[in-house]
């Protein structure tokens, strides 16, 4: 019983995957069941009995994302060795590396403008990390960070739209966009408006630290080139 409910769940796991790169590739409407069960290697009769339906499979796609997003926020929401824009630039460079590279939420971003979809919107992925950028912006504001009367939730609206807007604008451009620079580049333009003068003084010096996980790697791979 055990073997056969993990099959059941690589087998729908996998019909999520290939939904979500057809959806990804051509939009809801447009996107071929007979592709999505192609690149699943399941069969109409295992795709049916987990969705009945093209929309439940949709559903499905947004849930899985939703995860992502939920996963990736806490993650770096609970950091304590950064500050709070710190983390915040974390968290955007995050997402916009998901944008880049993962099929789930490249299919969110398409399926989220679909008219039976628009329900889920307000719950969506952009919601999640949406509320963690709100979180890190009032954290910045109770640290000192952040200039006197500035609306912490003013903040973090425009930072939503400029993020939202270079996400669409890297669809609609014909050349290949570094959505990560992109993403930062709307992060520093906006904490150079509202980030203390104190706080912009030494982020131009040092920079955005570098993330303990790559600085391991780095000498991990020394430590290996040396043996």
């Amino acid at each position: 019983m055990a073997r056969q409910q993990e099959r059941a769940r690589r087998t729908r796991a996998a019909i999520v995957e290939a939904a979500a790169v057809e959806f990804g590739k051509h939009g809801y409407a447009a996107a071929s069941v007979n592709a999505i069960l192609e690149g699943s290697h399941a069969t109409k009769g295992a795709m049916y009995f987990h969705f009945e339906s093209k929309e439940e499979l949709g559903r499905a796609v947004l849930v899985a994302a939703l995860e992502k997003f939920r996963a990736v926020a806490d993650r770096w929401i609970d950091r304590s060795d950064l500050d709070a824009f710190q983390i915040l630039h974390g968290l955007v460079d995050e997402v916009a590396q998901m944008f880049l590279t993962d099929p789930i939420v490249q299919a969110e971003f398409r399926l989220i403008i679909e008219p039976e979809f628009y329900p889920d919107v307000q719950n969506g992925g952009a919601q999640v990390w949406g509320t963690s950028a709100r979180d890190l912006v009032h954290r910045a504001v109770q640290d000192g960070l952040v200039r006197d009367g500035v609306d912490a939730d003013k903040v973090t609206r425009v930072l939503a739209a400029s993020l939202a807007g270079q996400r669409y604008m890297a669809d609609l451009t014909a050349k290949q966009v570094d959505l990560r620079a992109r993403f930062e580049e709307s992060l520093e333009v906006l904490l150079a408006g509202v980030a203390t003068d104190e706080w912009l003084e030494a982020w131009r010096r040092d920079g955005w630290p570098e993330e303990p996980s790559e600085a391991a790697e780095s000498v991990e791979a020394e430590s290996a080139g040396g043996e």
